[in-house]
This record gives structure tokens, sequence and C-alpha cells, in this order.
């Protein structure tokens, strides 16, 4: 009984890695079709990058994942065919990281379903104020972060309190914000500006850990900033 004990622990420590592994491949798919779909609106608009968030209309407001609706968390209404790269992917599919469990009870639901599972870099989005980041301008797309495995941990936004930390998805990827969520073994899936996917550890200091079992932090200022 013994020795099939520890088999059956073995087995399940193998089917669990298994799994993990397959998630991890699925989110390289995802992250690659949505680099190459951002290099498609580059090439139509002339090089220039798409913004994080647009006007608020309609009771909501334009992001560059689509149209989120003002209002009580995890009840607002969605509409990703207004996201920047809706058109590049035909339909969604590619949207949600497969590791991100929203079935779990400490996640906090923004709409009334998943929308986005991965975060934006925030330099490439320009003030309204000012022209469009143009990426023929940039000289070192290889080592730029585009767009990453992301999420936060929510303290301020009921149902989740300083004393009832949630996990949410989160939109962006910021040089001095915890918003890249390391979810495959503590690595994060990134895409570049050339059309690679690497997976990045987080920047030692750059932890929040106020939600345990989560990986939440930043990735390499270098890999944010524009060159």
């Amino acid at each position: 009984m013994a020795v099939i004990g520890i088999l059956a622990a073995l087995l399940l420590t193998t089917l669990g890695r298994g799994r993990q592994s397959a998630q991890r491949v699925q989110c390289v798919g995802n992250l690659r079709q949505l680099g190459l779909a951002t290099q498609m609106y580059w090439d139509e608009n002339g090089g220039r990058a798409f913004r994080y968030r647009g006007a608020a209309t309609n009771g909501g407001d334009f992001y560059w994942f689509g149209w989120l609706a003002q209002g009580a968390e995890g009840q607002r209404a969605f509409d990703p065919a207004a996201g920047a790269l809706y058109p590049y992917l035909g339909g969604r599919g590619v949207d949600l990281c497969p590791a991100l469990n929203y079935s779990l009870a400490r996640f906090k639901l923004k709409a009334t379903g998943a929308t986005y599972g991965y975060g934006y870099n925030l330099q490439l989005s320009s003030p309204d104020t000012q022209p469009p980041v143009n990426v023929h301008n940039l000289t070192r797309l290889s080592g730029l972060a585009v767009l990453a495995d992301a999420a936060q941990v929510n303290t301020f936004q009921p149902p989740a309190s300083p004393d009832h930390p949630l996990l949410e998805e989160f939109y962006y990827l910021s040089t001095n914000e915890p918003t890249v969520h390391f979810r495959h073994r503590r690595r994060a899936n990134v895409a570049f500006g050339d059309g690679h996917v690497a997976a990045e550890q987080p920047v030692p200091d750059s932890l929040d850990t106020r939600l345990a079992g989560e990986t939440i932090g930043r990735l390499r200022t270098e890999n944010l900033v524009l060159p």
C-alpha cells in the first residue's frame, strides 16, 4: 500500500507538471498571435502604436483590448470587438491565458466574465495631447516588451479590501507598479517588439506579497522603456 501511495503521488506530480507545461505552451502561442496582430496594426498605421486608453463613451471607456462599461465590479459589460487588435485576430480565442484561473474564490472579475489575460506596455501609449509613438523610430524592438502575462492584487474595490486582497486582471505593464503575473512557475511569458516570445523572471525587489501563492511583480526596466 505504501508503494502504491508513493507511485500515485509521483504520478499526480507528473500530471500536474504536464498540465502546467501545456498551459505555458498555449500561452506562448497566444502571445505570438497577439504580437503578430500588433505588427499588423503597426504596418497598417504607419508604425504608430495604439494607445492604452481612448475616449469615454456610452457609459464606458475604450481600452486597447475593448470597450469596458463603468459600474460595479463583476457586473460591467464588455465588448472585445472595440479593441485595437480585434480585427487582426478574427475574434476571440488567444486573449485569455489558460494559467489564469478565473474560477478561484480569490479572483475578482471586472466584467461579467473574463475579459483579457495580458497587459500592454504603457510606455508605448502616448497621452492624447501627443502624437502616438512611432515604432519605426525605435532602435531595439527585440528587447522591448509589448505584451505580457498580467494581473494585479486589488485591495481597494469591493469585494476586495485591505484585509481581503483579491487577484484581478490588469491591462498594462508599468515600470513602477507590480502588474506582471509570473504565473508559469514564477515566470511570465512576454511578447517582444520583433515578434519573439520569451519567459522572463521578476525583478527581485518588485514582488507584491499581499496575496500568498501569486507571484506578481515587474519586468526589468530596460525591457519596458522605449529604446
